[in-house]
């Protein structure tokens, strides 16, 4: 009887897993277990893109690549995990109730950007999803019909870690694109934390604060949002700002689907896996991506939330799920190559190495690896069976 892998995302994570174990299925000739994909689309949302400009096209459709190395794609949008019945209830494409069986299943289903509840919350801005990034350049764009004032010209950036950084290095130059390129434009930074760039270290700090002067970008730190209204918000310590545009990047958390299954979690809601990427406590399911807790060393560091973690942990997680089903040893998923690139607008970039981020490149040198890692190397491979399984291999390492 024909088994089932079931990888439920197709975000890097997933979509690496079913390329890896399409891999171990082909290189051990073994056709007796389907690999399928549920996902809401087939399609790779390019998620790390979403600061840019032109969001719309940022995606990759997955349709031939899939049927290229013989995974099915299921369109739908999973609800429930019902373990002991080991199946996955779901909305199919119509929104109506369906279900899928597994044998083994994969949870690849990323995380979500964590808005707080607080007083109009629902004003804010995000760039965690394409549908939200869309809205945001939409609503950029729509700044010029608006009348002039303080607030059409602020744009205010909730969170200091690396996305809020890359959002506000961004927004000047898209700011004066819309309102003119002498327009006086005001972005601000809200930062919890006590330094400037301290999200990042203490390598990388000095250059987000060069870059965050030569760019005119503003830093709130120690401050927290308070509460948005239709004019602007107020901070914590009762400052107030007037502004149209409030963009929130402070905080991730694991999807929620991951909270259904039992387990350890960390902080995030990522559940804790051993060595081969397997929930522990869980015979048949694997977490990858954003939704599992993972060690990359025997140093103590775990993977981040990051593309650069999901796609091995995707490679892992696929070539590992299908060990389990043919009787071949897995490959402990290891990741000790820790890098960044954080994009800082018109300044260049930054290109750092190791978990203490040490600097290895800066402004435009750094800018043409942002520009690779962006155009080339996130992106899947050619819809060629032999090209994506190569691709597929958990030994080759990822730097992106």
């Amino acid at each position: 009887m024909t088994k089932r892998i079931l990888i439920v995302g197709t975000g890097f994570a997933g979509m690496w897993s079913a390329l890896s174990a399409a891999r171990l299925f082909d290189l051990h000739s073994h056709t007796g277990t389907e690999i399928v994909v549920l996902a809401p689309q087939a399609e790779l949302r390019i998620r790390p893109r979403f600061y840019e400009q032109d969001v719309h096209k940022m995606t990759a459709p997955l349709d031939a690549l899939f049927d290229a190395v013989g995974v099915t794609f299921v369109k739908g949008a999973a609800e429930r995990i019902d373990i002991a019945g080991k199946r996955i209830e779901y909305r199919d494409a119509s929104g109506n109730p369906a279900l899928l069986n597994y044998d083994r299943l994969v949870l690849a289903t990323g995380s979500k950007v964590a808005r707080p509840t607080l007083p109009g919350i629902e004003r804010v801005f995000d760039v965690d999803e394409i549908e939200q990034a869309i809205r945001l350049e939409e609503h950029i764009k729509s700044l010029a019909q608006q009348p002039e004032s303080a607030g059409r010209n602020t744009v205010v950036v909730a969170g200091g870690g690396f996305t809020g950084i890359e959002v506000a290095t961004e927004m000047p130059a898209r700011l004066r694109a819309v309102l003119g390129a002498d327009a006086n434009v005001r972005v601000i930074v809200v930062d919890r934390g006590s330094k400037l760039g301290g999200a990042l270290g203490d390598n990388p700090s000095p250059l987000i604060a060069e870059a965050s002067e030569e760019l005119g970008l503003e830093w709130r730190l120690n401050s927290t949002v308070a509460s948005v209204d239709a004019d602007g918000i107020f901070l914590a310590n009762g400052e107030r700002i007037f502004t149209k545009t409030v963009i929130w990047t402070a905080g991730v958390r694991a999807s929620s689907l991951a909270e259904q299954i039992p387990g350890e979690r960390d902080a995030y809601g990522r559940l804790h896996v051993d060595a081969n990427l397997k929930v522990i406590g869980q015979d048949d399911i694997f977490a990858t991506g954003d939704v599992a807790y993972a060690a990359t060393d025997d140093l103590g560091n775990y993977a981040a939330m990051s593309c650069q973690h999901a796609i091995a942990l995707g490679r892992s997680a696929g070539n590992n799920v299908a060990a389990s089903l043919i009787d071949v040893d897995p490959t402990a998923y290891s990741q000790p190559k820790y890098v960044t690139c954080i994009d800082l607008g018109g300044w260049g970039a930054a290109f750092t190495e190791g978990w203490d981020r040490q600097v290895r490149f800066v402004r435009d040198e750094a800018k043409k690896i942002k520009s690779e890692i962006n155009s080339v190397w996130i992106y899947p491979p050619a819809a060629d069976r032999a090209t994506a399984l190569a691709a597929a291999d958990p030994s080759i390492p990822v730097v992106a």
